[in-house]
This record gives structure tokens, C-alpha cells and sequence, in this order.
């Protein structure tokens, strides 16, 4: 399955994830400036959280609670150096935990994830998005 959008139609965009998000882990993979942070934040909007959404490059993860899915975990393990790194911030534990977990750069802990959604953002040519929507 896969969804073509431009910025201005990140709504469509959104809508068309949260019918397909079937897991409550969702891993985010694509290129720097893809829009992977981008299209968290929408779903969290849609979601009604209310806290700011940020990517969590340097703390790792972010908590935040949304009015309709409860808590919400957001990683972004673009900065780890290996599997260690994550395993010592309790990542098991968060994946284990129910609570939807959005995983930015998932790949890099790909040994630890249970089955998941796999979101795949590719930028195209004309600076439009493609997502692509897998259950792994």
C-alpha cells in the first residue's frame, strides 16, 4: 500500500496512516528530511496531545499523552552507536509496555522490535512523498 503527498497535503497524509497503523509499535524509516518527525507530529495532533512535540534526537525519547491512544513513546535512535545503547535506556521495557511506540531510524534496533508497522517515507523527484505502509 502506498500514498502520495505533498507538504501542503500532510492532513491526507495522516489520515491515510491512521486507518493502516495496526501495531502499537510503528517504526518511521526514510532519508535525512524525509518528514518522519513531521509526520509524528501530525499523528500526535490528530491524536490530541497536547505537549510539544519534538524529535527526541538527543534525549532518545520523548513521553507525551494523547486524549484518544493514552501514552505515547517517541524515539528517534538516529544517535545511537549500537543495540547497547538502547537496550540501557530500557527499550525492551517501553516496547513491551502496550503504549503506542513511534520509532524514528527503527532499523538500527531492528534485533529487539516485535512484530510492528514499518512506515517508509521516500522523497521523489518533484519533492513530493511516497509512504508505504508494511506489517512486519
Amino acid at each position: 500500500m502506498s500514498f502520495r503527498f505533498n507538504l501542503k497535503q500532510i492532513e491526507e497524509a495522516v489520515e491515510y496512516l491512521d486507518e493502516r497503523l495496526l501495531s502499537h509499535v510503528i517504526c518511521f524509516e526514510g532519508p535525512m528530511g524525509a518528514g518522519k518527525t513531521t509526520l509524528i507530529s501530525s499523528l500526535c495532533q490528530k491524536w490530541e496531545v497536547t505537549e510539544t512535540i519534538s524529535s527526541p534526537s538527543f534525549s532518545i525519547v520523548n513521553h507525551y499523552i494523547s486524549a484518544s491512544k493514552g501514552g505515547v513513546y517517541h524515539f528517534d535512535f538516529y544517535r545511537l552507536k549500537n543495540i547497547e545503547e538502547a537496550m540501557d535506556i530500557g527499550t525492551e521495557e517501553y516496547l513491551e509496555s502496550e503504549n503506542l511506540c513511534l520509532i524514528e531510524w527503527g532499523e538500527i534496533i531492528s534485533p529487539l522490535l516485535p512484530p510492528h508497522t514499518k512506515v517508509t517515507i521516500s522523497i521523489n523527484e518533484d519533492q513530493t512523498r511516497t509512504i508505504n505502509v508494511d506489517q512486519i
